[in-house]
């Protein structure tokens, strides 16, 4: 008898082995594959079924949340804020998928397996679904929305110590709300409006900060002096004649200043007027060899690594390219020609620099929670490039200065902000609009927690980046320093909108 019953033991206790065994297998080492099976009911349910994990804002604010529904809707899709975040927090739409954010952390916040916290729950697993929070601020938002007052363009706010985007806001936008409806008809009615291009090209649905690409104009005069900081320090004391016009190599074109003013002299001295025929000549000295090395080491020709699907790297040639093309090397130093690029890039462009030559990996994560509250991921900063040495960085962070202070941008920023900036206009070619005007700055200058740049495309001829980027990047500036230091986002500029 006793015989029998040690079988016994033996083989419910082999029986449990096999079964904790199974259980860990599923829970611990076929956990992914499974959750992503096409097998998986849950993945073919509809979004309306399943209850999604809730995105906040840096402050708090629920930017996307899954409410109870109505009818045969189970949960409903909510968008708090709107258009207002619907750039970076996306949508859930039964018909279109996810978008943005919502498709970036699409794991997390959909309902999947959670870690066991007991005995039972490895045995049977629990599933639900995490929370993201962002280092997002609606405040700024509501700056940038304003200062843009519904004109085509963009503006990007980052921490260039961490790479934290506080603020990202881009025209036109759209109602993220009309596409996680539970009416098919809706959704489909909203696609068509949201991707249809609007006059100058951009679709709402886009992301214009992240997406598009526009002519630098002279804030890539940034890039140009970082060329010769780092690979030829020699021309820092060149003098460059005093012209309104250059000739150019290899052509009987011309190159003037922009209003045909006359300028010259070192780079200390022309950057902050903004000399062009000054800077053509710089860009001529440079080379293409070290003009593309420089751009490619700030991040060009390369899709920077934020986590909002989309993204587009900016662009400027290669070196074999202006071998029979120096003209167009000429027109590239001062950001025109062919070379592009995004808010998003301009303001990392300016954010290493106020950052002592080190690009941080820019990022809208902030950390995510479980059910439980409890953080399961919280963002990490890195080094995304390093395109100067804190010294050669220390060189060109007071020229920026002396842009804000007596140069382009003179009159933009109040003094208490100690902001380094560079202007820009392009020359686009589009008829009257024919401007893509722009701003980058970075603050305070002696130890930047703030970079900005502001794109206005296709502007009308007598616009400049001063004229029309100035006093939304000055509203939006004086609004991140206020949240900064715990203020109120109003700003005090008289040109700010409320």
């Amino acid at each position: 008898m006793s015989r029998r019953l040690s079988v016994l033991a033996t083989v419910i206790l082999l029986l449990f082995v096999v079964v904790a065994a199974q259980s860990a297998n599923l829970q611990f080492f076929r956990s992914k594959s499974l959750a992503a099976s096409s097998l998986n009911p849950r993945n073919n349910q509809s979004t309306a079924d399943v209850q999604r994990g809730t995105i906040f804002a840096a402050d708090g604010s629920v930017l996307a949340q899954s409410v109870a529904g109505t009818g045969s809707t189970v949960y409903q899709r909510i968008y708090p804020l709107g258009a207002l975040t619907a750039g970076v927090v996306g949508f859930v739409s039964s018909s279109y998928g996810t978008w943005a954010l919502e498709a970036e952390y699409n794991s997390f916040l959909s309902s999947h397996s959670q870690p066991p916290q007991s005995f039972e729950q490895l045995l049977a697993p629990t599933s639900a679904a995490d929370s993201v929070t962002l280092t997002l601020q609606p405040a700024l938002q509501r700056v940038m929305a304003n200062a843009l007052a519904g004109r085509d363009g963009a503006a990007v706010v980052l921490n260039p110590k961490n790479g934290d985007i506080l603020g990202m806001y881009s025209n036109p936008t759209y109602n993220p709300a009309l596409l996680a409806t539970g009416s098919t008809a809706v959704q489909k009615a909203a696609w068509k409006k949201d991707t249809t291009r609007n006059a100058e090209g951009f679709e709402p649905l886009g992301n214009v900060a992240t997406q598009q690409i526009f002519f630098p104009g002279s804030t890539f005069k940034i890039v140009t002096t970082a060329a010769v900081v780092a690979l030829q320090p020699q021309l820092l004391l060149k003098s460059y004649p005093k012209l309104v016009t250059t000739p150019l190599p290899d052509t009987t074109k011309t190159l003037s200043n922009f209003g045909f003013g006359s300028c010259g002299g070192t780079i200390a001295f022309m950057l902050p007027p903004s000399c062009d025929t000054g800077f053509a000549l710089v860009g001529l000295d440079v080379g293409g060899v070290d003009m593309s090395q420089t751009a490619n080491s700030f991040g060009y020709n390369q899709v920077p690594p934020i986590d909002v699907p989309g993204a587009v790297a900016s662009y400027f040639p290669p070196a074999s390219y202006f071998t029979n093309h120096l003209p167009q090397l000429a027109y590239s130093a001062i950001g025109q020609d062919n070379v592009q690029t995004s808010a998003l890039m301009n303001a990392l462009v300016a954010g290493a620099v106020g950052n002592g030559g080190v690009m941080m990996t820019p990022h809208l994560m902030d950390y995510i929670t479980g059910p439980n509250g409890v953080i399961v991921k919280r963002y990490k900063p890195t080094v995304w490039k390093t395109p100067l040495t804190a010294a050669q960085a220390g060189v060109i962070n007071p020229l920026m200065v002396d842009v804000a202070k007596y140069g382009t941008a003179y009159g933009v920023f109040p003094a208490a902000l100690d902001a380094g900036a560079k202007t820009g206009t392009a020359q686009t070619g589009n008829g009257a609009k024919n401007t893509d005007d722009w701003m980058i700055a970075f603050m305070p200058a002696s130890d930047p927690t703030i970079a900005v740049a502001v794109v206005l495309p296709f502007q009308s001829v007598e616009k400049t980046g001063a004229i029309a980027a100035g006093p939304v990047i000055r509203c939006i500036a004086e609004a991140a320093a206020a949240i900064q230091a715990g203020q109120p986002a109003t700003g005090t500029a008289t040109t700010c909108p409320k």
